[in-house]
């Protein structure tokens, strides 16, 4: 889920909110540490990420990562999300591939 958000910060006055959500707090961990590690290329652009509980979830363990990206023009909050974008489907390709608990959630979905 995509949300622009409204910012009062005249530094940063482009937002946008992601909410990327995982079936078990473990991989939202792992998928927070393996993303944050990178820091933004420009100075111009700066985020914050977070996991917190997923509201009307199935699973109790569900978390949802949030990243807020702020960047002085909209152009430059674009090229940083597209980036961003990029490497989370990395990390969740390796997930896919490579994760028990993937593995076992495809297993027993029947897939």
């Amino acid at each position: 889920m995509t949300t622009m958000a409204s910012n009062t910060n005249t530094q940063f006055p482009c937002s946008m909110l992601l909410n990327i959500p995982f079936p078990t707090s473990r991989l939202a961990d792992t998928a927070l540490k393996a993303l944050q590690v990178d820091p933004e290329l420009s100075q111009l652009v700066t985020r914050n990420f977070s996991v917190v509980p997923a509201p009307q979830s199935s699973s109790d363990d569900a978390q949802i990562l949030k990243i807020e990206y702020m960047a002085t023009t909209n152009r430059m909050l674009r090229v940083a999300v597209n980036s961003f974008m990029d490497s989370l489907k990395l990390v969740l390709e390796v997930m896919e591939q490579l994760d028990t608990d993937v593995l076992d959630h495809r297993q027993e979905d029947g897939l």
